[in-house]
């Protein structure tokens, strides 16, 4: 393969330093740690990456062997979107049970938590929080991702979870600006648009956004996302005036920029991942997140040997390049500064606190219990009962290989429960779940029932024949109230499902 520069000189390093890559492997491949030694300063990690925190430990250890203040990212949100715990699902609900709860000084024990078990494991730099305004109900990628649609309510609680975060040692990245959540389509897929006015979007989506600058968060993430109030010809990752003249200039925001994935269709397929990487630096963004799709050594040859031609070529500026790179080296320089001041983990502390920090080592499990919402007047489980699980399609956010539900708690509170799943494919759900369910209580677990009309189809059906059905919603709650015992745990983590089969059988794990 031949390339358009040697791997040694000023322009490729800063081409090399404003990339975050992923890579395939839960060890680092030989390929990326001779970047990191050229110039490579962070790299993304993702659920491929990661069986256990020893495992992420040595893995990070080796990257940071090889670039002591090398950037180690993931996109851990917590709640449904959990990479460090990709197998079993997370200990810490996400973002809309904290809001539902909200506590902020909860967010903020619940962020530095689990910054605490990233920077135990070596992670320094967390894609999260989500401070989108959830004000579209069927928005289908952010959801439970937001802390709410009341923009004052996401706003103090992104600033709380930026503080908490910050305090393990990690830095915040506050995404998706300058807003996702009044979308309709995901940009994973196709290229959103919002269609609101100048006064809308100060009154409504940048005011979380105001909150976590000021709360001094290290980065952010752009959206890709066309906003035509405030550029009708860009996305906001590609957008001067997003990027640098609203967030940089009007909102006074010094820290880094991170674009959103580059290989989501919003962006690879209208542009390209190497132009759009070259619009995007050139627009003010400071670091390209790749690496989601693509994971390969190629994929960052192209993208470093396209920023260096743009140089010379005369379509970016040297200086522009230059600034990003800066930018980047800066925060990986926080970063090792912050993690000399967090506490070891051997820490002295009290019984049931985390090393250094007097928050609750169980704090995520606490949260999810606050969370919990129950309404009706149906008697409580006592005997095995029967869960039917309706399972929508996971957006790529979330993926679909994390667990979600509240059967396996269930069957080990309650012996004897039996579950199955239903989707959208399969025809007649309420009877078979009737029947096989036989004499045992059924408990339907839905997720977004409102988004999903053969879920709400089946829902009515289901109750209509077993009217003492209970009804757990783990997603949006949307719908007034259904069945015998409605349980709202405002999110699917693994601790929302054990905290929603505790409140349905009155026991405590």
């Amino acid at each position: 393969m031949t390339t358009l520069v040697s791997t040694t000189d000023t322009l490729t390093r800063d081409a090399l330093a404003v990339l975050q890559p992923g890579f395939t492997g839960t060890t680092a491949p030989d390929w990326l740690l001779r970047r990191l030694g050229e110039g490579l300063t962070s790299v993304g990690l993702f659920g491929r990456n990661i069986t256990s925190p020893e495992q992420l430990s040595a893995l990070t250890a080796r990257l940071r062997a090889e670039r002591d203040d090398v950037l180690v990212a993931i996109d851990e949100e917590g709640g449904d979107v959990t990479r460090l715990e990709v197998t079993n699902g997370s200990s810490f609900p996400g973002n809309f049970a904290l809001g539902s709860v909200d506590d902020v000084h909860l967010t903020r024990a619940v962020a530095q938590e689990l910054g605490r078990r990233l920077a135990e494991c070596g992670v320094n730099l967390n894609w999260a929080p989500s401070a989108d305004v959830n004000s579209n109900p069927a928005n289908p990628v952010i959801g439970v991702r937001s802390f709410g649609a009341d923009p004052r309510l996401v706003a103090r609680h992104t600033a709380a979870y930026v503080e908490g975060m910050q305090a393990a040692g990690v830095a915040a990245c506050t995404k998706h600006f300058p807003g996702h959540g009044d979308t309709a389509v995901d940009s994973h897929h196709a290229m959103p648009r919002i269609d609101v006015d100048l006064a809308t979007l100060h009154a409504r989506e940048l005011v979380p956004f105001r909150a976590a600058i000021a709360a001094g968060s290290r980065s952010v993430m752009s959206a890709h996302i066309l906003l035509p109030a405030l550029d009708p010809d860009h996305p906001a990752t590609l957008s001067p005036q997003i990027l640098t003249g609203l967030l940089r200039g009007e909102m006074g925001y010094d820290g880094l920029i991170v674009t959103d994935g580059m290989e989501m269709d919003a962006i690879s397929k209208t542009y390209g991942i190497e132009r759009g990487s070259v619009l995007a630096i050139a627009a003010g963004a400071d670091a390209i997140c790749v690496g989601g799709g693509l994971a390969d050594e190629e994929t960052v040859l192209r993208l470093r040997d396209a920023l260096v031609a743009a140089v010379r070529g005369g379509e970016l500026a040297e200086e522009r390049l230059a600034d990003a790179a800066a930018r980047v080296r800066a925060l990986a320089s926080w970063t090792q500064g912050a993690r000399g001041d967090v506490p070891e983990p051997g820490a002295e502390v009290q019984e049931g606190t985390a090393p250094g920090t007097g928050v609750s080592s169980d704090i995520g499990l606490v949260a999810a219990r606050r969370a919990v919402r129950v309404t009706g007047d149906g008697d409580l489980l006592t005997e095995a009962a029967y869960v039917a699980a309706f399972t929508p399609v996971a957006n790529i956010a979330v993926g679909a290989e994390t667990p979600w539900g509240i059967a396996a708690d269930l069957s080990r509170i309650l012996p004897g429960t039996g579950t199955d799943t239903y989707d959208g494919e399969s025809p007649g759900t309420a009877a078979a779940v009737v029947r096989a369910a036989g004499e045992r209580r059924v408990v339907a677990v839905v997720r977004d029932v409102h988004r999903h009309a053969w879920m709400a189809e089946a829902l009515d059906e289901l109750l209509a024949a077993r009217p003492d059905t209970i009804v757990v919603e783990m997603g949006l709650p949307r719908a007034e109230p259904r069945g015998a015992l409605h349980v709202a745990t405002h999110g699917a983590a693994r601790v929302c499902g054990l905290a929603a089969a505790e409140a349905i059988t009155g026991t405590t794990a």
